[in-house]
């Protein structure tokens, strides 16, 4: 089971280890200065892990409904780690609009997948 899911694994342990390691453990760059550049971290974690999720069981959706009850457990997943940020962390708060755009990550990753699926089933026959 790990083999088969072993890259989803691997990105869920980095997102959890980025969720819940202390805020001065990555230290502050004075020459980045971008408003809500966290966001779009947040955004692209999700993306990254809905993504790699798709492309290890791309062969087992044999629909839409199937994707998205899987992507339920990302966006699970990603509202316990504000949650727990929350409660487990000092220097790190948990925020919704984190979760959105963790959220909004997952979702763009399905609508890029499902634009794109005709095409893949298209090569593989």
């Amino acid at each position: 089971m790990i083999k088969r899911h072993k890259f989803t694994i691997l990105v869920t342990i980095i997102i959890l280890y980025l969720s819940l390691a202390g805020s001065q453990t990555f230290g502050q760059t004075g020459f980045i200065n971008v408003p809500y550049i966290d966001k779009i971290g947040h955004f692209g974690l999700y993306f990254i892990l809905m993504s790699v999720i798709i492309l290890e069981h791309r062969h087992s959706f044999h629909n839409t409904r199937q994707m998205l009850l899987i992507a339920l457990i990302p966006i699970c997943f990603g509202t316990l780690m504000e949650f727990l940020q929350l409660v487990l962390t000092n220097d790190r708060k948990g925020e919704v609009l984190d979760a959105i755009f963790n959220t909004a990550g997952i979702t763009t990753a399905i609508y890029i997948w499902l634009i794109f699926r005709p095409y893949y089933k298209d090569k593989i026959r």
